[in-house]
């Protein structure tokens, strides 16, 4: 009797814990599948995202060549300085390792060296969620400048409409990348508790609602969940109401 009791009870906890997550509107996924490193996640992003182009500039990438080489000339980009850096792909974290790197003890203790033996920010280090595959100069130049919006300024990469401010340490994608971004913030926000200035995320929010998931948002997010065994809700949400 006494071993139906406890049963009884622990299917009651996991079914109220279920229902708060729904009605949060955050999930609660395994922590044990997907990779576990950076150089593991890298691997798997690449499978995931074999035919598709860069994230911000939306050039074709050839990954028939170690580490995949973007077209530039088919997609019009320019190199603003670092030629070199530019014929190569980089997975850029949308959220920047230095963003949820600096909300952890770790980073304080050594920056990004010494987070490398801490095994919460090596999961968020190499969720596939935040993963994108991007010209290494863009990559380079973003930093981990906040995203962000504003008149004025010069395209300096051809006709890849990214800007950068160095002054104001800050970064406009394109467009075309912007849906992507705020869903990455607002999944990563939930998952691992990270905080954002309030202006980021009601720039975040203004995203979201202005540029809807698109197709490939809906296939990568099956993708990453085959291997990581989570999904983006924000992303997730938007492809069943298709």
């Amino acid at each position: 009797m006494r071993k139906k009791t406890v049963k009884r009870l622990r299917q009651l906890c996991l079914s109220i814990s279920l229902l708060v997550a729904g009605f949060c509107g955050y999930q609660f996924y395994p922590t044990n599948q997907g990779p576990k490193t950076f150089t593991e996640a890298k691997r798997i992003a690449r499978k995931i995202h074999q035919d598709t182009v860069t994230f911000y500039c939306g050039c074709p990438i050839d990954w028939q060549i170690p580490g995949g080489r973007p077209d530039l000339a088919a997609c019009g980009y320019q190199p603003r300085q670092d030629i070199k850096r530019a014929q190569r792909i980089e997975w850029e974290h949308v959220v920047p390792a230095w963003q949820f790197g600096h909300q952890r003890t770790c980073w304080k203790q050594g920056g990004r060296s010494a987070c490398a033996q801490d095994p919460e920010f090596n999961r968020i280090e190499a969720d596939l969620h935040n993963l994108q595959p991007a010209i290494g100069e863009i990559n380079g130049d973003r930093k981990h400048y906040a995203f962000a919006e504003w008149a004025g300024g010069h395209f300096n990469y051809g006709r890849c409409q990214f800007k950068i401010d160095t002054i104001q340490k800050r970064a406009q994608p394109p467009e075309r990348a912007r849906g992507a971004i705020a869903r990455t913030y607002l999944y990563m926000r939930d998952r691992y508790q990270l905080s954002y200035t309030l202006e980021q995320l009601k720039t975040l929010q203004r995203w979201h609602k202005r540029y809807p998931v698109t197709k490939w948002e809906c296939e990568r997010d099956r993708r990453i969940a085959a291997h990581q065994g989570n999904h983006n809700s924000y992303v997730q949400q938007a492809c069943h109401n298709r």
